[in-house]
């Protein structure tokens, strides 16, 4: 065992005002059932879950059943293993407190806010949804999280053994904080939307989140956590960790360390020279636990960069054998000097070098991954179903920080509002050529107005700068989407629509305009379920959605424009606003 180890079955008993029972009073007898118990708490902790219930049976051959220890390392294993019934019958039996974050506490709170939850299934993972419109998400985070279970078959060589991972998605913050050890203050503050721990997935529905999250990434990211752990024995610390997590997370839908965007980089490099940035001892034991979500943002650059140097210098066989060091017992310091060959004040070095390197935005790029909740942007956000008409708001530009290019843009929102689309347009390119692609919300909006006079390719370009500085962009991607469906370019069209998907699936314009691209591509299967989801978010039966998706953008008038029914079936949906794609969430 390791350090600490020791007696931690006194420890344990002494701590639940428990006895050795009777029948284990013999010596011998006795050590052999605290080194079995020791051992399913050791296991536990290192994450092998197979492990804890292999010492467990042999455990439960030495000691009678009503015996309150071994109770509750049973309950420990049936929440570890998602029997959430059994756990708390288990864990109350052992006299556990109920309170907060007790593991009585967890278990039950976890039963209650699953226990109606629809399941799905595939090779690997169980994904478990709330019922109504997440059911929208099953095939494409089914499909991601196979992607990324390859992935790190490949890149880490591992898969995790003991049956397939579960996946949980819950409804908002104050339920994410009920299944894991966060507070709803900690989740707020950090914009934490996901969380690896238990031997699963905790994952925000991307409804909780004002304008959608990078929820496909996210669900790689917490994979890759749970990879790291077990391999590892969960001997890797935070900052390794949570570098790898945000460095792999890509790998699913191609190369590896394509999540860093413009405005992330931007913040790193003001941090870079303010020299504020984050030691590595100050992100355990979570960077979700950081003053700020600003701090959060730069701890998560940090470590990114510290993993792509790693890897650029040794390759995957570099990441593993840093993971392998350290589940060998090594700090983390020793491990990367055994991995890189260098001292680790070196690799400090070398690293600072690399980030400074790295091509930093000349000015500060306004953050456009801030997980923002529903719930904390009442007044600041519409829903879909406040929105008529043509989609006109003088508050999208309060982020616009140059009060000309502000004030163009309002008097563009004001002129698009009288229908003096031309006169808007110009007024909106007085904004953007002074503050170019720096705020989606003007870029967007320029484009429209562009749409609006069927100045396709000006609209195109002027969308396409937005994505340079703003990539996965749900507003931008649709917008763009539109064009190139008209153009009947559908490759390039589902890809964007898709990019769209990626952070706000609940939009029912993007499976509408999925059902035809995939019709019209010769994807049969894909269009099905395209039009499965159309009918879960519009209510719409599926022979209309067949209607709705041959007529949609028939005509250069209708880009601007949507007509696709909001959930329910209700008065149409306007075009897509501006909308912001968050961080790795808080992972």
């Amino acid at each position: 065992m390791r350090n600490g180890q020791k007696n931690r079955w006194v420890a344990l008993a002494l701590v639940l005002g428990l006895a050795v029972p009777a029948a284990a009073q013999d010596a011998s007898l006795k050590d052999e059932v605290k080194t079995r118990l020791g051992q399913v708490e050791q296991s536990l902790d290192d994450w092998d879950v197979p492990g804890a219930r292999r010492e467990l049976s042999e455990a439960e051959k030495l000691i009678p059943a009503d015996v309150e220890p071994l109770k509750y390392f049973q309950g420990r294993v049936a929440f570890e293993e998602g029997r959430y019934d059994d756990a708390v019958e288990l864990l109350t039996g052992a006299n556990i407190e109920d309170k907060p974050g007790s593991y009585l506490r967890l278990a039950k709170d976890t039963r209650d806010i699953v226990k109606s939850h629809e399941r799905a299934e595939s090779e690997h993972f169980i994904f478990l949804y709330p019922k109504g419109k997440e059911q929208v998400l099953v095939p494409y985070a089914l499909e991601t999280l196979e992607a990324i279970h390859r992935a790190m078959a490949e890149d880490l060589g591992w898969t995790p053994p003991g049956g397939k991972i579960r996946v949980e998605v819950v409804n908002n913050a104050r339920e994410l904080s009920k299944v894991s050890t966060l507070t709803e203050k900690q989740i707020r503050t950090t914009g934490t939307i996901a969380i690896c721990k238990f031997n699963k997935l905790m994952v925000t529905s991307p409804k909780a989140v004002a304008q959608g999250y990078d929820w496909q990434d996210t669900l790689a990211h917490e994979y890759i956590h749970l990879v790291v752990s077990q391999m590892s024995r969960n001997s890797v610390p935070i900052w390794l960790h949570e570098g790898l997590a945000k460095f792999l997370e890509s790998r699913w839908r191609g190369k590896a360390g394509l999540a860093m965007t413009p405005s992330t980089q931007a913040l790193l490099g003001k941090r870079v020279k303010a020299d504020t940035l984050i030691p590595f001892e100050k992100m355990h034991p979570s960077i979700a636990l950081l003053p700020t979500a600003e701090d959060a943002a730069t701890a998560f650059a940090e470590v990114f960069y510290a993993i792509d140097y790693v890897h650029q210098s040794k390759g995957a066989a570099g990441l593993r054998a840093v993971v392998g060091e350290l589940k060998a017992g090594q700090t983390d310091k020793k491990a990367v000097e055994a991995a890189m060959g260098m001292s680790f004040p070196l690799f400090e070095k070398a690293w600072l070098a690399h980030i400074k390197k790295q091509p930093f935005p000349a000015e500060l790029v306004p953050r456009d991954d801030r997980v923002v909740l529903k719930e904390d942007a009442k007044g600041k956000v519409k829903d879909d179903s406040e929105k008529k008409g043509r989609e006109i708001s003088f508050g999208d530009f309060n982020e616009v920080a140059e009060v000309p290019a502000r004030k163009f843009a309002h008097l563009g929102e004001l002129l698009r509002e009288r229908n003096r689309v031309k006169a808007a347009a110009e007024e909106y390119a007085k904004a953007h050529k002074l503050v170019g692609d720096k705020y989606e919300s003007v870029s967007n909006k320029y484009a429209l107005a562009l749409l609006e006079l069927k100045r396709l390719d000006e609209a195109e370009s002027v969308l396409r700068g937005s994505l340079r500085v703003h990539p996965g962009s749900p507003a931008t991607n649709v917008h763009l989407g539109r064009i190139l469906l008209h153009r009947k370019d559908y490759p390039k069209s589902k890809t964007a629509y898709l990019e769209a998907l990626a952070s706000d699936p609940f939009d029912p314009e993007i499976h509408v305009a999925l059902t035809r691209i995939h019709g019209a591509l010769g994807e049969t299967a894909l269009a099905t379920r395209a039009k499965t989801a159309t009918a879960v978010l519009t209510g719409l039966k599926p022979a209309e959605v067949d209607q709705l998706a041959q007529r949609f953008l028939r005509d250069d008038g209708a880009l601007s424009e949507t007509t696709v029914p909001a959930t329910g079936g209700e008065p149409a949906k306007p075009a897509t606003t501006p909308a912001a794609t968050p961080p790795d969430a808080g992972r």
